[in-house]
């Protein structure tokens, strides 16, 4: 009976976080927690990465920086309704930290950050800055780390009901904390990455970014040596990803012609 509950509960939890857009990307997905649980849990992660940075004094020191990836994050940031029309009123929020460290994020409900070191290792052009952040939007816009945490939480729920006779605790079921820990922390899977590739790909089209740009991203980061940037413990590189968004680029190249035609 327990099972059956959980089956049911688990079935009624699938859905889309997205329109498709012209890359298609409604992937039905489990979502047992909140949005709201999700956001508020990154959102003091955020606020909280925020204030080290600036009592370290690292916290947008780079003026030229940060005038460009906020920016590039804000022509991005206008694409979003084509394929999440409420993500435009999310409380979004672009820094950039002085750091060597190669890595960048969106969290849950639009948290950008930066690291100089990505820019300056990759020596980024615009372009290549804007496949990098236009797929961390992406993760947020699918909702990844909700998703993720949603999968964790159906792992521990049917654990402590098969277990229950077993006398197995419940008290860890607390999904606010849960996403407050994990928002930004559990890796992205193979399919969620290849979801924030191609929407990347559009959302920095449509904002008239040379998609041809994105795949030269990541011969760059291979360039940078063996298992190097901690940006590529939980994004897979390698030929065939390369391969991958090269196949999308005559897909979304249109959307990038209109959007030059138009600026």
């Amino acid at each position: 009976m327990a099972a059956a509950t959980l089956l049911v509960a688990v079935l009624s939890a699938c859905q889309s976080t997205t329109m498709g857009g012209a890359v298609g990307a409604s992937r039905k997905q489990l979502l047992l927690v909140s949005s709201q649980e999700v956001n508020a849990g990154s959102a003091q992660a955020y606020r909280q990465t925020l204030t080290e940075a600036k009592s370290k004094r690292t916290l947008n020191t780079n003026a030229a920086y940060t005038r460009r990836v906020k920016e590039i994050s804000a022509r991005l940031i206008r694409q979003v309704l084509v394929f999440r029309p409420e993500a435009r009123d999310w409380q979004w929020e672009v820094n950039v930290f002085t750091s060597p460290e190669v890595n960048a994020y969106c969290m849950p409900g639009g948290k950008i950050g930066i690291y100089t070191g990505i820019i300056d290792q990759l020596q980024l052009n615009d372009d290549e800055l804007a496949a990098v952040i236009g797929h961390e939007i992406a993760h947020a816009l699918r909702e990844h780390s909700r998703e993720k945490i949603s999968q964790k939480v159906a792992q521990q729920q049917g654990l402590a009901l098969v277990g229950a006779l077993a006398g197995l605790s419940q008290g860890q079921m607390d999904m606010a904390n849960l996403a407050g820990q994990y928002a930004v922390t559990l890796p992205f899977s193979r399919s969620m990455e290849s979801e924030a590739d191609v929407m990347g790909l559009e959302l920095m089209a449509r904002a008239g970014y040379n998609p041809a740009a994105a795949p030269n991203v990541w011969r760059k980061m291979a360039k940078l040596g063996e298992g190097g940037p901690e940006f590529l413990s939980t994004h897979p590189s390698g030929s065939t990803r390369i391969a991958e968004l090269s196949a999308r680029i005559p897909q979304v190249m249109p959307l990038y012609e209109e959007a030059r035609r138009k600026r």
